[in-house]
């Protein structure tokens, strides 16, 4: 992530997903090997049709089981696929494009799910970009859709629009007051829900929450994505107010917490994700503050994807053990660090 645009200090990410399936064709999970290649030879031809490619530019089609395991799981920490996904099989796929801003995912838990992820808080013109794409491809395709329930899903979570729209915000303010236990909890009564990093059934770490909607059925795409805009644009609020009484009523204790965790990001010698994630929450708080400066907020946004295990694998081009990896990943955050000194 770019580390810029509206709200890009609390607000990390903003992602559309659309969940489709092909008419007349049973879910993925009630379909043998042979059902799932046809489904992906289908939505192949689709995506490189000539009407796609005018619509969408170039679209890159790959096939999980022509990447490493290290590959696919560096797509999961780059949330362009799912964890599920990753766990590859024959007729199991994603396409890229758009600097990778668009995803897309070829039978998961339905025969497509469109992603459109978007630094900062832009769900409107993630939207946007989203629908083209869904556009583009049912002209080619047919999706499965009932009059009364909208668009047919594998989960009968996402019937209806099969629209999940969310955002990742860093609320290390809430979180550091003790509010957002009680503020996260009450957007049930909203229609969201607040998940971990990686979605559904992943913890929060670092301060990083996703929050998402609960329904896709009996409202329009356009109302869902307002409203969480709307819920998110209290929630910066709140965080601003959050962390401007930390800086009121802890300025220094908050500075110490800010100067340790660089400390220790600087020198530590080894360092586990979780910690490290932590630490650059804490990073990322104080540059927002101005308690630190000189540092680029996209380094930080960088670092809190490349320490992650399969990525750091990659950058040092080898597999390495956890205790390996912990010391490796305390050695690049440490030079990348002090590079922007």
């Amino acid at each position: 992530m770019e580390g810029s645009g509206p709200h890009a200090d609390i607000v990390i990410s903003s992602r559309i997903r659309l969940a489709r399936n092909l008419k007349g064709i049973p879910f993925p999970q009630l379909l043998g090997e042979q059902q799932l290649m046809e489904v992906a030879a289908k939505i192949r031809k689709a995506i490189e049709s000539p009407h796609v490619a005018k619509q969408l530019g170039n679209l890159e089609y790959i096939s999980l089981d022509a990447l490493t395991p290290l590959d696919r799981q560096i797509l999961v920490e780059k949330h362009l696929i799912s964890p599920q996904l990753a766990e590859g099989g024959g007729a199991k796929a994603v396409v890229l494009g758009n600097e990778e801003a668009i995803s897309i995912m070829v039978n998961e838990e339905d025969h497509l799910r469109i992603q459109c992820i978007l630094p900062a808080l832009q769900l409107h013109e993630a939207w946007r970009i989203a629908n083209t794409v869904d556009d583009a491809l049912e002209h080619e395709l047919d999706f499965a859709f009932a009059e009364r329930c909208g668009y047919l899903t594998s989960c009968p979570t996402n019937v209806g629009t099969g629209l999940r729209a969310s955002v990742m915000l860093h609320l290390p303010g809430l979180v550091l007051t003790k509010q957002a236990g009680k503020i996260l909890a009450a957007l049930s009564k909203v229609g969201l829900t607040v998940r971990g990093l990686y979605g559904e059934g992943s913890e929060a770490v670092g301060n990083l929450f996703q929050v998402s909607n609960q329904i896709t059925l009996g409202q329009p795409e356009e109302e869902i994505i307002s409203n969480l805009s709307s819920v998110s644009k209290q929630l910066i609020e709140q965080e601003l107010a959050a962390r401007e009484a930390l800086l009121n009523e802890w300025g220094l204790q908050l500075e110490d917490r800010v100067g340790r965790a660089f400390g220790t990001l600087t020198n530590a010698r080894i360092l586990s994700s979780e910690e490290a994630i932590g630490l650059l929450s804490e990073l990322r708080l104080g540059l927002d503050l101005r308690l630190i400066k000189d540092i680029d907020p996209r380094v930080i946004n960088q670092l809190m994807v490349i320490i992650q295990p399969a990525s750091l694998q990659k950058i040092f081009g080898t597999a390495m053990p956890p205790q390996e990896r912990d010391v490796k990943r305390a050695e690049l955050i440490s030079t990348k660090l002090r590079e922007q000194y």
